[in-house]
C-alpha cells in the first residue's frame, strides 16, 4: 500500500502493531429476526442454512455495486483515517464544493445522546451540510455492520436521487470495508446466546476462541470484548471458525478510498486539544445524563472512549485530572489501532496533512473527482 512517509524527518518507530479484525456485514435489513419465526428468541439447534447467508451476501454486494455504477456526477466519495486527523473538516469542504451530503462511518455517532464524546458535527454544520447515519438508534438498541450497510445503501439512493454526491466519512474501517467488499456468511446475532456470553470473563472467551479458531485469535483485538464475543458467538452458532466466514465476493473494482494521515506529534497534539475541549464543553454532565438513561447497560456504547473513563470518575475510581489524562492516552492508543487496521485491511490513497491545513486534501479529492467526471 502507498502509505505516506512523514516529510522532513523520519517517523518514530511505533510499538508492536495489533490488527483489528474486520467485522463482516451480516444482512441488508435492520431487523434480522422476526418474532413470528419459530425459535427467533431462542438458540436453535437446527443446522444453519448457509446457502441463505451466501445469497444474502451476494445480493447485498450486487446492490452496493449497482450504487457505485451510477452517474459519474454523483459517484460516492470515501474518506477515512484515525480519530482527530481532520476527516470531518475535509469532508465538509468537499461537500460544499460538490453539492454533497455526508454519510457518517462511525460506530458510536449512531447513538442518540453520545454527542460531545464522539465529536459529532455541530448543529450548524448539520444544517449547512446534510448528514446521515447520525443519531439513528437509542442507547438500549444494538447496532452493527449489517445495519450500517442497510442504512448506508438507502442513504446513497436518497442522496443520488437529489443529484447530490454521497460522501462517506469516518474512522470505523470495518463498516466501510463491509459496505465496499461485500457480506460474509456469518449468521445474525443471537440475543440469548449473546447475553450468556456477556457473563463470561474475557479471558475465558479468549481461551475458547484460541481453541476454536487460532487464526482469528491471532488477528483479533484481544482488548475489545465486543469483537471477541462476536467471534465466539459465530463459532458456537455455526460450528465453524469465525475466520472462514468473512466476505469472499468483493466488488469487481473497488473505488478509491482516501485516507488522511498526520505526523505522530501533530496527531497527538490534536487529540490532546480535542479531549480538553470535550471536558470543557461538558462531557462529565453529558455522561451523568446518559447514565440515567442506561449508558452502563449498553456494552457497545460503553466502548466509546471517554464515557467509560468518566463513568469510572463519577464512581470515585480516580480524580478528574487523572481521568482527562487517561482519556488522552486511550484515544492515542485507539488512533494507532485504527491506522494499523487501515494499513493492513484496505487499499487506500493516502493524503498527508500538516498542522491545520486541510486545503491539500480537499484539492486532491476534488482533482480526483474531476478526472472521474472527465471535467
Amino acid at each position: 500500500m502507498n502509505f505516506p512517509h512523514e516529510p522532513a524527518r523520519s517517523r518514530p518507530r511505533e510499538e508492536a502493531e495489533t490488527r483489528v479484525p474486520e467485522q463482516v456485514c451480516l444482512s441488508t435489513t435492520p431487523e434480522r429476526r422476526s418474532p413470528d419465526r419459530p425459535g427467533a428468541d431462542s438458540i436453535s439447534s437446527e443446522p444453519i442454512r448457509r446457502s441463505a447467508f451466501r445469497r444474502r451476501g451476494r445480493d447485498a454486494r450486487l446492490q452496493t455495486e449497482a450504487l457505485l455504477l451510477t452517474s459519474a456526477a454523483t459517484v460516492p466519495i470515501y474518506l477515512t483515517g484515525s480519530t482527530a486527523v481532520g476527516k470531518s473538516a475535509v469532508a465538509l469542504q468537499v461537500a460544499e464544493q460538490l453539492n454533497g451530503e455526508i454519510i457518517s462511518v462511525d460506530s458510536m455517532q449512531v447513538y442518540r445522546g453520545l454527542d460531545i464524546g464522539t465529536a459529532k458535527p455541530s448543529p450548524d454544520e448539520r444544517r449547512k451540510i446534510p448528514h446521515h447515519l447520525i443519531d439513528v438508534v437509542d442507547l438500549d438498541e444494538s447496532f452493527d455492520a449489517a445495519k450500517f450497510c442497510s442504512l448506508a445503501q438507502k442513504a446513497v439512493v436518497e442522496i443520488q436521487s437529489r443529484n447530490h454526491v454521497p460522501i462517506f466519512c469516518g474512522g470505523t474501517g470495518f463498516y466501510l470495508k463491509a459496505f465496499l467488499e461485500g457480506l460474509g456468511e456469518a449468521p445474525p446475532g443471537n440475543s440469548p446466546l449473546r447475553a450468556e456470553l456477556q457473563k463470561i470473563p474475557l479471558a475465558d472467551l479468549l481461551s475458547e476462541l484460541q481453541e476454536g479458531d487460532p487464526e482469528a485469535f491471532e488477528k483479533i483485538d484481544r482488548k475489545n470484548p465486543r469483537r471477541v464475543l462476536r467471534a465466539v458467538e459465530v463459532i458456537r452458532l455455526t460450528g465453524k471458525p469465525f475466520s472462514e466466514q468473512r466476505a469472499q465476493t468483493p466488488l469487481q473494482k473497488l473505488p478509491t478510498v482516501f485516507a488522511l494521515a498526520r505526523s505522530r506529534s501533530d496527531l497527538h497534539s490534536r487529540i490532546n486539544r480535542r479531549v480538553d475541549e470535550m471536558f470543557a464543553r461538558g462531557l462529565v454532565d453529558e455522561t451523568k445524563n446518559l447514565m440515567e438513561r442506561g449508558l452502563e447497560k449498553n456494552q457497545t456504547s460503553m466502548q466509546a472512549i471517554g464515557y467509560r473513563q468518566v463513568v469510572e470518575y463519577l464512581q470515585g475510581k480516580r480524580p478528574l485530572a487523572e481521568t482527562i489524562d487517561l482519556v488522552k492516552i486511550r484515544t492515542r492508543q485507539f488512533a494507532k489501532r485504527q491506522m494499523t487496521w487501515l494499513r493492513h485491511q484496505m487499499q487506500l490513497e493516502w493524503i498527508w496533512l500538516s498542522e491545520d491545513n486541510e486545503a491539500h486534501a480537499v484539492e486532491k479529492i476534488l482533482s480526483s473527482v474531476k478526472k472521474v467526471n472527465r471535467i
